[in-house]
């Protein structure tokens, strides 16, 4: 193959429309627009109007806020952790850290940290440090022989 015989597939890509050629075309006169009117005219955007009546974003009340000190943790589960041993790409007797989950494509990056949850089982004895981990997954975590280090308290005992 050549690059200049590089094509699209059979009708991955439409031709476009021309409006307001002739009537034959069938987009003609009005060009799809309908009859007069402010959505006839150009440089119309009316998001939000409702032709006068108070906007239903103005009717409902304004509700909560976002906190812009939220720590935003990447969740990954215990049967994600485990598919990864199996496939080999996450080593079972090293420690599983955040590197270590990016390192084997768990996840792709770790933002404020990690956080573990319950989902799935986990076969192997692991040392994991991450940001924080669910109490179940915790108990799953030192059923199966392993230990987990939270480096979240850690941090803030040291505050």
């Amino acid at each position: 193959m050549k690059l200049n015989e590089i094509k699209d597939n059979e009708g991955a890509s439409k031709d476009r429309i021309r409006v307001g050629r002739g009537i034959g075309s069938g987009k003609g006169k009005t060009g799809g627009r309908g009859v007069k009117g402010q959505k006839a005219r150009s440089g119309v955007a009316v998001n939000g109007f409702e032709g006068g009546q108070m906007p239903i974003y103005r009717r409902l009340p304004k509700r909560g806020f976002n906190n812009i000190f939220a720590s935003e943790y990447v969740t990954v589960s215990l049967g994600r952790i485990q598919t990864a041993i199996d496939a080999g790409k996450l080593d079972a007797k090293a420690t599983v850290d955040a590197a270590a989950l990016k390192a084997a494509g768990v996840i792709r990056r770790p933002k404020d940290g990690v956080r573990v949850l319950s989902d799935g089982e986990l076969k192997v004895k692991l040392t994991i440090e991450v940001a924080g981990a669910s109490k179940a997954a915790v108990e799953k975590i030192e059923k199966a022989g392993g230990t987990i280090k939270l480096l979240e308290a850690a941090a803030e005992t040291a505050e």
